[in-house]
């Protein structure tokens, strides 16, 4: 069983390859988690691609899907099989080659995914600070409507109904 820090960066990892696929970052940290994994191994780094780009048609298929609940937890699967196979490579190691191991992915993590900014599926809301979303006097605020929203007077009972 991993330490405390090596789950999180584990965790860390998972989550960022879920993020990264199909942005712009995409390329550059595909290219390192597949070598990170890979340890100088040409056929297992390929293989990793192929699991990457594996991971990225599932995440896009399931956005593409009319079912936002469906995307989600499809991400959250990905996720989860993402930190499953770090923490199995780091399990894997020796105690030395794991502390390299990590650092090394930390630092793949750190040059390979936007910091301090914030970015969100369609349809979704990123603030990368404080939001203050407020109504008042009858009015209607969201960060996000999916659909319509309308303010009317609600309807003047008719005298059967009391």
């Amino acid at each position: 069983m991993l330490e405390q820090a090596l789950t999180a960066v584990a965790a860390a990892g998972g989550l960022a390859v879920v993020q990264a696929a199909g942005t712009d970052v995409w390329t550059g940290l595909r290219q390192a988690v597949a070598r990170w994994f890979g340890r100088g191994e040409p056929q297992r780094e390929q293989a990793e691609l192929e699991r990457l780009d594996q991971t990225a048609g599932e995440l896009e298929a399931a956005d593409a899907d009319a079912d936002p609940a469906e995307a989600e937890r499809a991400r959250i699967r990905q996720v989860a099989a993402w930190q499953a196979r770090i923490e199995t490579r780091l399990e894997d190691l020796g105690d030395t080659e794991r502390a390299q191991a990590a650092e090394e992915l930390r630092a793949l993590l750190a040059r390979h995914t936007p910091q301090g900014e914030t970015s969100a599926g369609q349809g979704g809301l990123a603030v990368g600070g404080n939001v203050n979303i407020r109504a008042e006097k009858g009015a209607i605020a969201a960060g996000v409507i999916n659909g319509g929203a309308r303010i009317s007077n609600p309807p003047v009972p008719d005298s059967s109904q009391g």
